[in-house]
């Protein structure tokens, strides 16, 4: 048995996006989209607990809007050190939002086949304003997987909310289903061992 405790997976939603894109316009604006204004959070904690005490009663619990780490990369390159470096960190994004065009190295799909090749578990999201790959030729350099979305621009606010939260919920269920199934099988072989 190790000296650190165990840590409850549940406790520990990733939500770290990233987004990759030549544009500080296109990060300015998913920032804006993903962080809610002050105001938009709802009543902070001390102010429930003071109402609770004020007004007897129960604290109101404060509700988790979604809130989102996000982090930059200006290049695909960049974008591929951020994800080894986070998964040397055990850090890792849950979610990547990828510029299909950039003006300068890899394009969206060579940058996604890197980021996968660092992490496997990566959720993606290729944000494109053009044509320039079919389904057909995504799916020919990227395999027929479920970790990839497509998203057209100009984005819909609503569409880049709802895929940020599903993809990194997705993920953080991924996540708990492979830790679930690695301490069944410590506890199958630990069992094993004693028989």
């Amino acid at each position: 048995m190790s000296g650190k405790p165990e840590r409850d997976p549940a406790l520990d939603v990733n939500r770290r996006i990233l987004i990759i894109d030549d544009s500080s316009a296109i990060h300015g604006d998913v920032a804006k989209l993903l962080t809610p204004a002050r105001s938009e959070l709802g009543p902070s904690r001390d102010l429930s607990v003071a109402r609770a005490a004020f007004f007897g009663g129960e604290e109101v619990p404060t509700k988790d809007h979604g809130v989102f780490e996000l982090s930059s990369a200006y290049s695909g390159e960049k974008g591929l050190t951020m994800v080894a470096r986070a998964c040397r960190e055990e850090r890792p994004y849950a979610l990547a939002f990828v510029d299909n065009r950039m003006r300068e190295g890899w394009d969206g799909v060579e940058t996604v086949c890197h980021l996968w090749e660092a992490d496997p578990q990566l959720q993606v999201v290729i944000c494109t304003a053009y044509s320039d790959y079919s389904w057909d030729q995504t799916v020919a350099a990227l395999g027929y997987t479920d970790r990839l979305l497509i998203l057209k621009k100009p984005f819909d606010p609503v569409e880049i909310r709802q895929m940020a939260s599903a993809l990194t919920e997705k993920w953080n269920v991924s996540r708990r289903e492979r830790e679930l199934i690695a301490h069944l099988k410590r506890a199958q072989a630990a069992q094993s061992a004693y028989a």
